[in-house]
């Protein structure tokens, strides 16, 4: 693969984690300066407590990417490294999941009470969508991965 077209996938992959790491530093000073005072806070802090742990594994699977991406510029695309970062980018993409189905009860509270149906969907049904479908992706990238690694095996034994 040319080292042009990776490291413009590496590019992307820090443009998609510069965001987040935005946001997540925005709503920590923002939560600092006007924390929870409402009749429902109880309801928030579990949603915050989520929201960033889920940082963690998303950032996990970001250094994942940027290892196999690194695994394909030194011609060790069809390698065991390569299976294994596969394998633990879905693994991130499950805990993402995860925790976002068990933060979805106190989602639909906040947004009974505030009556804001946008607020299920923005916050708990997109995330879950998303790392679901990079789980699957990733999950059959590794599979055909792992086939192609076996039959490379078996055909250096046969020469």
């Amino acid at each position: 693969m040319n080292h042009g077209s990776t490291l413009f996938l590496k590019i992307v992959v820090f443009l998609i984690g510069i965001p987040v790491l935005a946001l997540c530093l925005y709503g920590l000073f923002w939560f600092i300066h006007h924390p929870f005072n409402s009749n429902y806070s109880y309801i928030m802090y579990p949603i915050l407590i989520g929201v960033y742990g889920s940082a963690i594994p998303f950032y996990i699977a970001l250094y994942k990417a940027l290892q196999l991406l690194s695994y394909i510029d030194r011609n060790k695309a069809f390698s065991q490294m390569s299976v294994t970062s596969l394998q633990q980018i879905k693994y991130c993409a499950i805990t993402v999941s995860g925790l976002y189905v068990v933060l979805m009860p106190f989602i639909y509270l906040v947004a009974e009470k505030d009556d804001a149906p946008g607020l299920i969907i923005i916050i708990g049904i997109i995330p879950i969508f998303a790392s679901t479908i990079i789980a699957v992706f990733a999950a059959v990238l590794q599979r055909l991965l792992q086939e192609a690694i076996d039959i490379k095996s078996e055909n250096d034994l046969v020469v």
